[in-house]
C-alpha cells in the first residue's frame, strides 16, 4: 500500500489544510490490515507458500527498477520494506530468511518480526542493525537519505516497480524470485496466482449487468475523504471483479479527488469499495452514510458497501484471488454487516 500513500500524498496536503482549518485536526493515511477470504472482510491472516522450499542459486545480478545493477550474493538475511514485498518473499517459501518488516507486513507469519519503519519511513540504523543481504525497496520507499545510507553501507537494494493493477501480479512476484536466486519458484508462484485469479473471474456473476462501483478514501480522524480516479489503482480489481470503475468512468482523470456531493451524484456508484480500517474511522456504514452525497447514491440508498482490509487490497500479489473473491462475494451476495 506503499504506493497509495504516495498518490495520496499531494492530494492530501491541501486537503488536511483545510481540514485543520475547519476542524483543528489532522492526519496522515496508514495502511495496515491483512486479506480478505472469499466471503468476508478479513480472514485468518497468513500467506500460503509454495509446498517445496527452493533453493537459492547464487551469486546474481539483477536490473534494479531504479535503472542499477544489483548482484546478490547471499540471502540468508532478507529485509523486505512493504507488505507487498514481504508477501511475495515468504509466498516464495523463503520467509524463515527474513529477519524485519514494514509496518504494512501484517500477516502472521510475519507478525513478530522487529519493524524497521517509523511512521512508514525507512529507519537506516534500524535495517542495517540486522546485517541484512539483500533489502527489497518500493520504487516510493524512503527517504531517500536513508535509502541511500543503506546502499552506501554496501547492501544490496533491489528496487521493484511498483503494482498498478493485475497484470503487475506475475512482473513482482518474478522480480523478487529472480534477485532471491529462485526464478524456477517465482514462475511456479506467478502461475498459481495467476491460475487463482482467473478461477475467481470465471465466478463472477453474468447476469447483475456491470455495477458502478466508487473506491472511496477514507480516514474519519483527520477529516480526508477522497473518491478514487483513472489512477487509482482499483480500476484493474474493479473491472475483474464484472463492475465498473465510477469514478473513472465519470471523467475523474486524477489518481484521487476530493469526495464532494457533486463528484457522488456524477459518478452515481451502484456500490462503494472502501478500505476497512478507514470505515472504522468514520464509524461504520452508518457513518459514511453521513458524508455529504452519499447516502444519496444509490449505493448509499442500498447500504451496499464492499470492505477489504487495507494492507492486502491493492498488493497485487499472491493474495489477490482472494481480495478478487471478497470483492465478488460481498458485491454480488451482500455487504459487510451494517
Amino acid at each position: 500500500m506503499r504506493r497509495l500513500r504516495s498518490q495520496l500524498a499531494g492530494a492530501l496536503v491541501s486537503l488536511l489544510v483545510l481540514a485543520a482549518g475547519a476542524t483543528g485536526c489532522g492526519g496522515s493515511p496508514e495502511a495496515a490490515g491483512g486479506a480478505g477470504t472469499p466471503g468476508t472482510t478479513a480472514a485468518a491472516d497468513r500467506v500460503e507458500p509454495l509446498p517445496d522450499t527452493p533453493q537459492p542459486r547464487l551469486p546474481v545480478t539483477v536490473r534494479s527498477a531504479d535503472g542499477r545493477e544489483v548482484t546478490v550474493r547471499r540471502t540468508g538475511r532478507i529485509v523486505p520494506l512493504s507488505g507487498g514485498l514481504s508477501e511475495i518473499v515468504f509466498t516464495l517459501g523463503l520467509g524463515r530468511r527474513v529477519v524485519a518488516r514494514d509496518i504494512t507486513a501484517t500477516f502472521q507469519q510475519a507478525a513478530k518480526l522487529p519493524v524497521v519503519t517509523r511512521n512508514h519511513d525507512v529507519s537506516a540504523e534500524s535495517v542495517l542493525s540486522l546485517k541484512p543481504d539483500l533489502v527489497l525497496a518500493e520504487q516510493t520507499t524512503g527517504p531517500a537519505e536513508a535509502m541511500d545510507q543503506i546502499r552506501a553501507a554496501g547492501v544490496p537494494v533491489l528496487v521493484v516497480a511498483p503494482a498498478k493493477g493485475l497484470a503487475d501480479v506475475g512482473p513482482r512476484i518474478r522480480a523478487v524470485a529472480g534477485a532471491l536466486g529462485v526464478p524456477a519458484a517465482g514462475t511456479e508462484l506467478t502461475r498459481r496466482s495467476e491460475q487463482r485469479i482467473a478461477a475467481v473471474r470465471e465466478t463472477v456473476p453474468r447476469h447483475h449487468g456491470k455495477p458502478r462501483v466508487a473506491f472511496l478514501y477514507l480516514r474519519g480522524s483527520a477529516s480526508v475523504y477522497l473518491i478514487g480516479g483513472a489512477d487509482s489503482g482499483a480500476t484493474s480489481l474493479l473491472e475483474a471483479a464484472g463492475a465498473v470503475d465510477a469514478g473513472a468512468a465519470s471523467g475523474l482523470t486524477k489518481d484521487f479527488t476530493a469526495l464532494t456531493s457533486e463528484a457522488l451524484a456524477q459518478a452515481a456508484p451502484d456500490a462503494v469499495l472502501v478500505m476497512s480500517k478507514g470505515l472504522r474511522s468514520v464509524g461504520g456504514v452508518d457513518g459514511l452514510l453521513k458524508i455529504p452525497g452519499v447516502a444519496q447514491t444509490p449505493a448509499g440508498l442500498d447500504r451496499r458497501v464492499v470492505s477489504v482490509e487495507d494492507g492486502v487490497l491493492l498488493n497485487y500479489g499472491p493474495r489477490t484471488d482472494r481480495v478478487l473473491a471478497s470483492v465478488v462475494h460481498q458485491l454480488y451476495d451482500g455487504g459487510p454487516a451494517a
